[in-house]
C-alpha cells in the first residue's frame, strides 16, 4: 500500500522511480532496458531524462524511386545482383514494416508515404502498387514527368542525370510544398531495420530538445567515416550512440523549418550535376548538425566496394531475406 501511494505520488510531481532489484520503472510501467519515454521526457540511464520540447505531430516519408537504372554514374553491380526492382521491393517493404512500427509507438504522429516515381516500367510499377495496397498505409504514387524542370536544370551529358536531379528536385519541392512538420527523403536501395523510424523520430525529439534546434538525421552509419580522420562528437539517441557527420548522399531527415530556412541549398543541388553529387546539402551541415546511428538504422544495399555503401557489423543477407514480399 505505501509503495503505490509512493508511486502515485512520484507520477503527481512528475518523477520516475527505478527499481535496481526488479530492474523496472514503476512509474513508467517499462522495463528499464525498454524506451523510455513518455510524452514529456526521454530517458536514458544513468544520464537522467531530457525534457521533450520538440515533438513530431506529422512525418511524411518521401520515398524516390527510379527502377530502370541499376546504379546511377556507375557500371558496377549491386550485392547480391539482383534486378533493381528487387531492391527498390525490398527496401520498400522495409519500410513499410518500420511504418508500421512507429505508428504502433508513436500512434499521435501522423504518416504519410508518397513514392515519387521516375519512369519506372509498367510492370515494376504494378509490383510497387500491389505491395502497397496491401498495407494499411497512408501513400501516394506520383509518376514524375522531369519535362518540367527543362527550363531551371541545365543541360546534362545523359538523360539519367537529367532525370535524377528532376527526380530529386521534385522531391524536395513536395517537402516544401506538402511538409508540416518532419520530412524523411529516402532513396529506393535502402533497408530499414523494424526500429529504424521509430529511433529516428525518438533520437531526434531527444537531441533537438537538448540543442534546442533543429537537426538533419541520416539514417545511415557509411564506411567513409572510418576511413578518414576526421573529428567527431557522440551524442546519445533514444536507443544506440550517434555520431555529428559532415557529408550524406541524398536519404535524410529534416524539418519543414531547415527546408524552408534552406531551400537555396535544396534548389541548387538539383539545377546541375555538383561535384559531389550532394555539395549544396553538405554545405548545409557546415552550418547545422547533421547525425548518424552507431550501428546503422538502414543499409545502402550497393556495391561491396563503395564507401557510400553497406554499413559494418551487419548480416547482410539476414536483413536481405527478412525483406522478401511475394
Amino acid at each position: 500500500m505505501i509503495k503505490k501511494i509512493f508511486i502515485k505520488i512520484a507520477r503527481i510531481l512528475n518523477y520516475e522511480l527505478i527499481d535496481q532489484n526488479d530492474f523496472k520503472s514503476p512509474t513508467l510501467e517499462s522495463e528499464i532496458n525498454q524506451n523510455l519515454r513518455n510524452i514529456e521526457k526521454s530517458i536514458v540511464l544513468p544520464l537522467g531524462e531530457v525534457k521533450l520540447t520538440k515533438k513530431i505531430k506529422e512525418l511524411k516519408i518521401i520515398f524516390r524511386t527510379n527502377t530502370n537504372i541499376h546504379i546511377w554514374d556507375q557500371n558496377k553491380k549491386r550485392i547480391f545482383d539482383h534486378p533493381k526492382i528487387e531492391y527498390a521491393k525490398r527496401s520498400l517493404y522495409s519500410l513499410i514494416k518500420s511504418i508500421e512500427n512507429l505508428n504502433d509507438k508513436y500512434p499521435s504522429i501522423v504518416v504519410n508515404l508518397i513514392i515519387v516515381d521516375d519512369k519506372s516500367k509498367k510492370n515494376n510499377l504494378d509490383q510497387i502498387n500491389k505491395l502497397l495496397s496491401e498495407k494499411k498505409i497512408n501513400y501516394e504514387i506520383i509518376n514524375h514527368d522531369n519535362s518540367e524542370h527543362k527550363s531551371v536544370i541545365k543541360e546534362q551529358k545523359n538523360i539519367e542525370t537529367y532525370s535524377n536531379l528532376s527526380s530529386l528536385l521534385k522531391c524536395f519541392q513536395i517537402g516544401k510544398k506538402e511538409g508540416v512538420d518532419m520530412i524523411y527523403f529516402v532513396e529506393d536501395d535502402y533497408i530499414h531495420f523494424k526500429s529504424s523510424l521509430e529511433e529516428m523520430v525518438g533520437t531526434y525529439e531527444r537531441i533537438s530538445s537538448q540543442l534546442n534546434n533543429e537537426l538533419f538525421i541520416c539514417p545511415t552509419d557509411y564506411p567513409y567515416l572510418y576511413t578518414n580522420n576526421n573529428k567527431t562528437n557522440l551524442l546519445i539517441g533514444s536507443n544506440r550512440h550517434w555520431r555529428t557527420v559532415n557529408k550524406t548522399l541524398c536519404t535524410f531527415m529534416t524539418s519543414k523549418i531547415f527546408i524552408d530556412k534552406y531551400w537555396n541549398n535544396f534548389y541548387n543541388n538539383c539545377l546541375d550535376r555538383n561535384d559531389p553529387f550532394e555539395k549544396y546539402l553538405n554545405k548545409l551541415y557546415e552550418k547545422e548538425i547533421c547525425i548518424s546511428p552507431i550501428k546503422s538504422l538502414a543499409i545502402h544495399m550497393t556495391n561491396i566496394n563503395s564507401s557510400y555503401g553497406l554499413s559494418p557489423f551487419i548480416n547482410y543477407k539476414s536483413i536481405w531475406e527478412e525483406n522478401i514480399n511475394d
